[in-house]
């Protein structure tokens, strides 16, 4: 009865991951086509800047803009289409479980110096030394009830 709620929430675990994924691959895209629809109507505005309005006339300045615009377009395809490709769900998997294990390793050396530097028997004995003395002081005021705590008067 426990094993299938855990086969079927371990399902629905990776379907939620793959959605997510999906998701995240579709709005990239998405983006992409954004900044490629962009590029085009810059690119024809800057022309009819430079050609029909004038701006700029001695100097055909809009290539050089263009050629910019058109490199950092180029980054983003690559950046969409191959860099996800070899950095895709796997990786970033692997990287995560490489990282936990780092981070476990670490704690496992901290606690092994923490125990080396405080014994675990020394501060049992401070403890019960501390828990001895706190109940002997709370026994001491159950005596004196409030009303017949000794009262001391300051005078000036």
């Amino acid at each position: 009865m426990f094993s299938k709620n855990k086969k079927k929430s371990l399902i629905e675990l990776e379907q939620h991951e793959l959605l997510e994924h999906a998701q995240m691959r579709i709005k990239q895209k998405k983006r992409l086509y954004n900044h490629f629809v962009v590029f085009l109507i810059g690119s024809v505005f800057m022309i009819i800047i430079n050609k029909i309005l004038k701006y700029g006339v001695e100097y055909n300045w809009f290539i050089w803009a263009i050629t910019l615009w058109a490199f950092l377009f180029a980054i983003h395809l690559f950046n969409v289409f191959v860099t996800t490709k070899f950095m895709g769900l796997e990786w970033e998997r692997s990287q995560r479980e490489k990282l936990v294990l780092k981070q476990k390793q670490k704690i496992a050396e901290l606690q092994k110096e923490i125990e080396t530097e405080f014994p675990l028997s020394n501060i049992n004995k401070k403890k019960k030394s501390e828990h001895s003395m706190y109940y002997s002081r709370c026994r001491g005021e159950q005596r004196f009830g409030k009303r017949q705590r000794p009262v001391v008067a300051f005078t000036r």
